[in-house]
């Protein structure tokens, strides 16, 4: 670690790039920075856990400390061995979905409806290009039973939507043939983890002086 280290870095999904942001700017978190690895790593989730290994590597001598705004993601676990060995933390979670709605509330809808899928904000603003087109939809659209046929619900899980967000969301619903129910859930848990990795960044800092 060198004497001109930073404070803290946020390693973040790109889908969470926005709400990293403005939590950033509310909280005045000068000493934080953030960097985003590509959110159509989702489609590749076994590119994950090595792309942020790789990110941990470049960074961990400017800063000092480092925390991963990633749930697991699909990586099965190796996104979790990955840290463990680099000794940084994540925040806890199966994905953006569990963390935003709260671990007790999305087990209750996913108890409630196991067929659900899931919008957030940023699903919402890139519908078509990660979605539609990522998945050749738009080329081949005979798949939509395969993707979207196991499905029966879409539950939007809005960050910060209004009205027109709830529209958008409630005509994917109906393009793709599903019930459609809308929660409102902020930042969720999103907010308190980096909170509480800047507090230990900050208690960190204060021990070293």
């Amino acid at each position: 670690m060198t004497h001109t280290a930073r404070g803290a870095l946020i390693i973040a999904c790109g889908a969470l790039a926005r709400e990293v942001a403005a939590l950033r700017r509310i909280n005045d978190w000068t000493e934080l920075d953030v960097k985003c690895l590509p959110p159509e790593l989702h489609n590749r989730p076994e590119r994950i856990p090595g792309e942020v290994r790789a990110l941990i590597t470049a960074s961990r001598a400017h800063y000092r400390c480092i925390f991963v705004a990633y749930g697991d993601c699909g990586t099965g676990g190796e996104l979790d061995r990955v840290l463990a060995e680099e000794g940084v933390e994540r925040i806890p979670g199966a994905h953006c979905y569990e963390f935003y709605a709260t671990t007790a509330v999305f087990e209750g809808l996913t108890c409630a409806e196991i067929g659900s899928f899931y919008l957030t904000d940023f699903l919402l603003r890139h519908f078509d290009r990660l979605v539609i087109r990522g998945l050749g939809l738009d080329r081949h659209p005979e798949l939509f039973p395969l993707y979207f046929g196991n499905y029966r619900k879409l539950v939007y899980l809005a960050q910060s939507g209004g009205a027109d967000a709830r529209e958008q969301a409630r005509e994917i619903a109906q393009r793709l043939g599903l019930q459609f129910e809308y929660r409102w859930t902020g930042l969720g848990t999103l907010g308190s983890s980096l909170a509480a990795a800047m507090r230990r960044q900050q208690a960190g800092a204060a021990w070293a002086q």
